[in-house]
């Protein structure tokens, strides 16, 4: 109800452009994959719509994967407004240590080192081309043909989580992400996502969303940690995953 339909039957008119029109809200994951089926070129750029390219930002990205087929997908160097980089565009994975030094801050007051900051891997140098476990779904850039061999993203997930879901299912494959910094985009971040500010001030919508978000934790753990960890752990995570995401219902 924003005008965007109305700009792309505009558009079509001079513009080759497949609109595909959705009634209601399906999430992040399963509207992505509507438009990854019928896609027909050889990449796929995942794009959110609170991203601002470049001139040159595809032309790049696309001569990158040509040059450097060892990596089957990649992302850019995201910037944020305050021009400091999206910490969620270079990622490690969400293990049971990662996450309690990223929510307990310890990441915060160590980012460089590889004990503290696991998950967004601030150790490596982002000035340089490198290899990284999960990039975000902001801008994911991937080889089709590499999709359609791991799988789409998991619908189960409505909003959050699938992005590192399709990472980790790469890395089980020993595929390689990589991430780009000369390249970049600006990320317009928290325009379509979680807003910081306390419960009882939350509109309906930025409670569905902080709801999702906790949701997509214990969705991401169950399917690929619980199994891993012992029981007294997955019944803390459960427990304090449950207790975050119960304050947004």
């Amino acid at each position: 109800n924003d005008g965007t339909l109305e700009l792309i039957q505009e558009l079509k008119k001079n513009i080759k452009i497949k609109l595909i029109k959705n009634e209601r809200n399906i999430g992040f994951g399963a509207a992505n994959n509507k438009g990854i089926r019928q896609a027909l070129g050889e990449y796929i750029l995942l794009l959110n719509s609170d991203i601002l390219l470049e001139k040159d930002t595809l032309s790049k990205q696309l001569r990158f994967a040509q040059e450097n087929p060892i990596y089957v997908a990649s992302t850019c160097k995201l910037i944020l407004s305050n021009n400091k980089i999206d910490p969620a565009c270079h990622r490690g994975f969400p293990t049971v240590w990662a996450s309690l030094t990223y929510f307990s801050k310890l990441e915060k007051l160590l980012p460089k080192t590889k004990l503290f900051g696991q998950y967004h891997q601030g150790w490596k140098n982002l000035e340089a081309v490198h290899e990284v476990d999960a990039i975000s779904g902001a801008f994911f850039w991937i080889k089709k043909e590499i999709l359609q061999q791991v799988g789409l993203f998991d619908e189960g997930f409505f909003m959050y989580g699938e992005d590192l879901d399709l990472c980790l299912r790469l890395r089980q494959k020993k595929y390689k992400i990589a991430f780009y910094p000369q390249n970049t985009a600006l990320h317009l971040k928290g325009k379509s996502g979680r807003n910081k500010i306390e419960v009882e001030n939350l509109d309906n919508t930025s409670k569905a969303i902080n709801y999702h978000f906790y949701n997509a934790m214990w969705l991401f753990y169950q399917k690929h940690y619980l199994r891993k960890y012992p029981k007294i752990i997955n019944y803390l995570v459960k427990k304090l995953v449950t207790w975050k995401r119960k304050q947004y219902e």
